[in-house]
Formats: C-alpha cells, sequence, structure tokens
C-alpha cells in the first residue's frame, strides 16, 4: 500500500466516527498542504487518522467539499474490477430478495458500499449516474463488471444532474455497450411503464416511489386521482392498474410533453388508456387553474422535484411544499387523500410534515396522518448518512 497518496486528518476531526462507518470526509477535515492539493481527483488514497493510524482506502477529490470517500476498512485490499464485482454481487443479492423480475435500484450509492455511484437496472438494461470522480475513472471496470455479475447486455452512463457538479465533472449520457432505440417496458405495481433511459429525468423511472404508489393505489379503490408532477405517470398508473379495483379515473399533470406522452402510452399498454387524461402545464398554474373551476378529487398527490436541494435552500423550499399542501388540500374531496411528497435531502421529515400542515391548515382543512412512506427497499439507508433516506411520503385524509 505504499504507492498510494497518503491524506490525514486534522486533530479536530472525529476519526471514531469514520472508524465506526461514516462514509464522508469534509474539505475542513484534513491537512491540505500543497502536496495533497496537487492529487489527482478520482485517485485512491490511504486516510489516516491525525497521529497517523490506518482508518481505510477513500477516493478523494480536492474540488468538491466532499473531499474525501471511504471505500474501504481493509488497506491491503485493491480497489479495481474484482473489488466492483464483489461489491455488485452483494447488491444483486439483496434486489434478488426483495424482487421477482430484473426491474429496480441496484445500487444506491454509499449504501451498497459504491458512493457517489447509482445503478437502476431495466430487465436487460442498466444506467449508471457515476457522480464521484473515482467511478468516472474506474467507469470502464465498473460497467465490465456490471455486465458480468448481472448479464445485461445494454448500459447507459448518465451523467447529468447536480452532483456531477459538485464534483468538478461534465455531464454527458452515452451508451457505454449495447444499443437502445425505443423505450423499456417496465412491470410495477401492475401497471406497464415506459422508461426513457436516455433522454428522460434521472435515470429513466422513479423505482423509489414503488411502496408509495402501490399505497395511493389502494387508497384510490373506486376514486378519482389527480397526479400532479406526474412525470410518466406513476402514482396515475398504478391507482389505474388494478381495473376492477382501482381508480375510476386519473388526471396527470406535467410540464414535459415527452413525459406525459410515455405516461400515455404505459396506460396504453395497461388497458387504462380510456381511464387516464394528461394536462402539459405548469403544476401550480394548473392546481390554480382546477380550483377556479371548483374541480375535486378522491386522492391527489403531488410528487414534486426537490425543492430544499441543500441548506441554503430550505427555507425557500419549505415555502415551497406549504404552498402545495395548501393548494392540493383545496383540491381534495371531503374524506379524501392527500398525498405529499418530498425528495429534498436538506429537509427531514419533521420539517417537511410541519411545513404541509401549515399549508393544509391555510387551506381551512384538517387533516388525519394515515402513513408516512419512505423510498423502497431496494433503495437501502446508510446508519451514518441521513443524506440516504432522502424521499418522505404523507398520506393524508381530510375532513
Amino acid at each position: 500500500m505504499n504507492d498510494l497518496p497518503i491524506i490525514r486528518l486534522t486533530p479536530k476531526t472525529n476519526a471514531r466516527a469514520l472508524r465506526w462507518g461514516a462514509p464522508w470526509v469534509y474539505a475542513d477535515e484534513v491537512v491540505m498542504d500543497r502536496r495533497t492539493k496537487g492529487i489527482t481527483a478520482g485517485t485512491i488514497v490511504l486516510l489516516q487518522d491525525s497521529e497517523r493510524q490506518d482508518i481505510g482506502l477513500a477516493a478523494f477529490n480536492a474540488n468538491s467539499k466532499i473531499i474525501a470517500r471511504v471505500l474501504e476498512r481493509d488497506v491491503s485490499v485493491a480497489i479495481d474490477r474484482a473489488w466492483l464485482k464483489a461489491k455488485l454481487q452483494r447488491a444483486l443479492a439483496l434486489r434478488q430478495d426483495l424482487f421477482d423480475t430484473p426491474f429496480y435500484r441496484l445500487v444506491h450509492a454509499e449504501a451498497d458500499g459504491l458512493p457517489g455511484v447509482i445503478v437502476d437496472r431495466f430487465g436487460d438494461a442498466a444506467v449508471i449516474q457515476p457522480n464521484a470522480a473515482w467511478a468516472e475513472v474506474l467507469l470502464a471496470d465498473l460497467c465490465d463488471a456490471l455486465a458480468e455479475v448481472t448479464g445485461v447486455s445494454t448500459v447507459i452512463k448518465n451523467a447529468t444532474g447536480r452532483s456531477r457538479g459538485l464534483e468538478g465533472l461534465s455531464e454527458e449520457t452515452l451508451v457505454l455497450r449495447g444499443d437502445l432505440d425505443a423505450p423499456i417496458q417496465v412491470p410495477m405495481n401492475a401497471a406497464t411503464y415506459l422508461a426513457d433511459v436516455i433522454d428522460g429525468q434521472k435515470t429513466g423511472l422513479f423505482y423509489d416511489q414503488r411502496p408509495n404508489h402501490a399505497l395511493a393505489a389502494r387508497l384510490a379503490k373506486g376514486k378519482t386521482m389527480l397526479d400532479v408532477f406526474a412525470h410518466v405517470g406513476g402514482f396515475a398508473l398504478a391507482a389505474l392498474a388494478a381495473l376492477a379495483n382501482g381508480a375510476n379515473s386519473a388526471l396527470a399533470v406535467d410540464s414535459s410533453a415527452a413525459a406525459l406522452d410515455l405516461a400515455t402510452q404505459g396506460a396504453r399498454l395497461t388497458g387504462v388508456a380510456g381511464k387516464l387524461s394528461t394536462q402539459r402545464s405548469d403544476a401550480f398554474d394548473a392546481m390554480t387553474a382546477l380550483a377556479a373551476d371548483n374541480r375535486k378529487f378522491g386522492v391527489v398527490v403531488c410528487d414534486p422535484p426537490a425543492f430544499a436541494p441543500n441548506k441554503a435552500a430550505l427555507e425557500a423550499g419549505l415555502r415551497a411544499y406549504e404552498r402545495v399542501a395548501r393548494m392540493g388540500a383545496a383540491l381534495t374531496d371531503k374524506d379524501g387523500y392527500l398525498v405529499l411528497c418530498s425528495c429534498s435531502h436538506a429537509a427531514d421529515l419533521s420539517k417537511f410534515r410541519d411545513a404541509c400542515l401549515r399549508g393544509i391548515g391555510k387551506a381551512g382543512r384538517k387533516a388525519q396522518i394515515v402513513a408516512t412512506g419512505a423510498a423502497g427497499p431496494d433503495h437501502p439507508t446508510h446508519p451514518y448518512l441521513a443524506e440516504s433516506s432522502y424521499l418522505k411520503a404523507l398520506f393524508l385524509r381530510l375532513d
């Protein structure tokens, strides 16, 4: 291991937390000299405490506030294709325990021991999001290991989004292996979704909402649904898919014509085309217009993008969630259900819930909290990283 660069923690840094499993080291927690600043982004380094005792192997990036991501406690291990393969095999074993079909999040970054790496599987295809510099450096090995472990023939690199920018990485989307010329059909919660893994949002589909789709579908039995920020119809299609026991109808609202077209195609494949209507609109404009028309729905779902992606945006984000809750409550029938979601890292469940309840109160409604949802089990939580448990869903019954 003598050939690896060494970085050391400052005396004030809590090395104990890192030894117990904390995965991140911040820029102000390491000794930064000229040598350290010159280490190439994505380099594997030996992490030591201030007394020169080994902590583990880490991926280094002086361009990021998260300057080191712990990869391995055993400093004698090589971070190579074999190491990647072992991580992927362990991640796959969990998903095979959870699901009977090969449609799931295969790698959930730190929680699966691959910091900054997301892999979503779509049957014979997989999408990699290498959101950390070390994964970009080892991308070829990661792609080969992924194909070897899972047997997928198509691998897409989706290198877009805020996380890449924070690591000082450029954005691009390309096919690393195989080919793909059409959206992929994804069976989930009795519906058939279409995932555009090349040009769609994120990796093309939001697997994290799977259990929340199912609960909302149960609540929507025999009712009408409004699905705001619908993307490809996640909540709407699940609610309609039960056919005899599903929702009577669903209106899907989104600003993306391409996403709504995929929702329409998904409804046709699911056999519920006659029950789904779509509206391309800004979500707030659409809810304002529906309220002006005195429209009410048995179930209203609002699943917006992250309004509070970081601490700086928290207060503005909470005001936005309050507004969504107020407007959604105004569109919900008496004894109907309002489902409010947040994927914001900076807004924890308590803050999100308080903002939503303020909005519901300002709408003149009272609520029961029927259930609180989170991401599905293919999105495990790292016990020392609250950010890995980002998704919140409130299921509320309104008076």
